[in-house]
């Protein structure tokens, strides 16, 4: 069924305004966000208050998945081995004490990019030592060894999305939900100290039913935090949003979802994977 109106819980303003000095100081810095690429509606608020998702490792995904506006292409650029000092000082100009990097997927990498990440950390760590630091990565193919040289740089959170349930897993193309759940609980395992996090997309066409058996497969691998919120597709060329959940019924899987022991939960049509990220600790 193609939805044609938003309902009126889903009509947010995003002022350009609020955004000028964050979008200045990532031109100055030449650093990339998953809130521009992605065109996240909290955009105008994260950036009026000085916060951000950073995008490392470029902007191209090697991956198809018919949800997501960030780039694709299955060459992209080489990773830029000044992009971690750069983005510190983005940390540090910022004053962040909580800060999210994540990247598109990265096949074309023999490691997926987790250097890159672990020397990402380890550059906010230099300039930052108080920050918290999550990493949000992507699956790595499976590959443990990438996941460890990730967990070896002891961020604060890693986080992995699952996006949806099983059954429509065909909009994450080239991804496999049983994997997704594997490098969860190995990461789980290999750094118990270091809590795992994930999030899944409403409105894509699950029943309530499927959310609440992804639900209990995130807790089967020791997942701690959960993120809930609307799909928005962001333009008609990308999956079409089959329904809008209404708030009452975020509110009710979020009781859920604590019920089944998550440590934290962000639950609402607006909610993303990095939305209030430091409230998860």
């Amino acid at each position: 069924m193609k939805i044609q109106r938003k309902p009126e819980w889903l009509r947010k303003k995003v002022p350009q305004g609020e955004q000028a000095a964050m979008r200045g100081l990532l031109s100055e810095l030449k650093l990339n966000t998953v809130c521009q690429q992605a065109l996240c509606p909290n955009i105008s608020e994260c950036f009026g208050c000085g916060q951000a998702t950073f995008l490392i490792l470029g902007r191209d995904c090697t991956r198809q998945c018919s949800f997501c506006n960030v780039d694709k292409a299955p060459s992209p650029q080489a990773p830029d081995a000044d992009e971690p000092r750069r983005l510190a000082e983005a940390v540090l100009r910022l004053k962040l004490s909580h800060v999210v990097i994540t990247s598109p997927t990265r096949d074309d990498l023999v490691d997926g990019g987790a250097a890159h990440y672990a020397a990402t950390v380890a550059a906010v760590r230099e300039l930052s030592p108080a920050t918290a630091i999550e990493l949000l990565v992507p699956d790595f193919g499976g590959d443990h060894i990438c996941l460890a040289t990730v967990l070896a740089a002891q961020p604060a959170i890693l986080a992995h999305n699952l996006e949806t349930v099983p059954r429509l897993y065909e909009v994450r193309k080239g991804a496999d939900y049983q994997r997704s759940l594997d490098l969860l609980q190995q990461a789980a395992l290999g750094a118990p100290s270091i809590p795992t996090k994930s999030g899944i997309m409403l409105g894509l066409g699950e029943e309530l039913d499927e959310v609440r058996a992804t639900m209990q497969d995130l807790r089967k691998v020791g997942c701690s935090y959960l993120s809930l919120g609307q799909y928005l597709a962001p333009s008609k060329r990308h999956q079409p949003v089959v329904a809008y959940i209404p708030p009452q019924q975020f509110d009710q899987l979020r009781d859920e979802a604590l019920a089944l022991g998550f440590r934290h939960v962000e639950s609402g049509p607006y909610v993303r994977s990095s939305y209030h990220a430091a409230d998860y600790q």
